[in-house]
């Protein structure tokens, strides 16, 4: 009895070695998405300087040589990620620009933003804080100048059509987005109120500041340089 058990439980000859579960190997294409994937949530998370390429590769199931073949190191890895997400955000923000109302132009580009936040907020995390690596594809604030780029050429427009300076529309470009960036800074870890309210008052701040600027206007104070 106790030979027939072990005869029908040995299934392969004595000499075989018992076959292991094969696993998929990656392609290249696809080691490296999966190596950015793990990075961003990582950086989001713990920010570059607490991030080490162990714990990435750990992440990944990888050995730390696999994410220098792919990357050359944390350095690269970091810049691919951050270039990524600022490609997509600017594409979210001048996709959206294509109202031919000023007023509603704001609100697609206030939107856009509240929306990049909501749907990749590992991506903002990221953005937002300053990038820790000098050869960096860039950085929060080249990406708002970026933003401000596309708004400058529609406040230009508005400005020349109500008799105002249109040089100075690259100043107040910069400062319309400035706000909505900050705003989103804040709005990204309180989520109130809804994202469809806090559009709704930046643009009211917005457009009723552009709908009353004065064409030339002074300072009250005593300081006048």
């Amino acid at each position: 009895m106790i030979d027939a058990v072990a005869t029908d439980s040995s299934s392969t000859p004595s000499n075989e070695k018992p076959r292991r579960a094969r696993r998929t190997r990656m392609t290249g294409a696809e080691r490296r998405a999966q190596l950015l994937e793990v990075g961003r949530a990582l950086f989001a998370a713990k920010g570059f300087e607490a991030t080490s390429v162990e714990e990435i590769a750990a992440k990944a199931g990888v050995s730390k040589p696999v994410v220098y073949e792919h990357f050359g190191g944390k350095e690269g890895l970091y810049a691919v990620v951050v270039d990524r997400e600022m490609s997509r955000l600017l594409d979210m923000v001048t996709s959206s620009l294509t109202a031919g109302h000023p007023r509603e132009l704001l609100e697609q580009a206030a939107f856009a933003l509240l929306d990049f936040i909501e749907e990749y907020t590992d991506g903002f995390r990221i953005l937002v804080r300053d990038s820790p690596i000098p050869q960096s594809t860039g950085s929060f604030a080249s990406l708002i100048s970026d933003i401000a780029t596309q708004v400058e050429d529609i406040l230009g427009r508005e400005f020349k059509s109500r008799g105002f300076d249109p040089k100075l529309a690259p100043l107040y470009a910069q400062a319309l987005v400035g706000m909505v960036a900050l705003t989103g800074q804040w709005w990204l870890d309180v989520r109130r109120p809804k994202k469809a309210e806090v559009a709704a008052h930046l643009v009211n701040l917005a457009w009723h500041g552009l709908d009353g600027l004065n064409q030339k206007p002074r300072l009250i104070g005593h300081r006048k340089s």
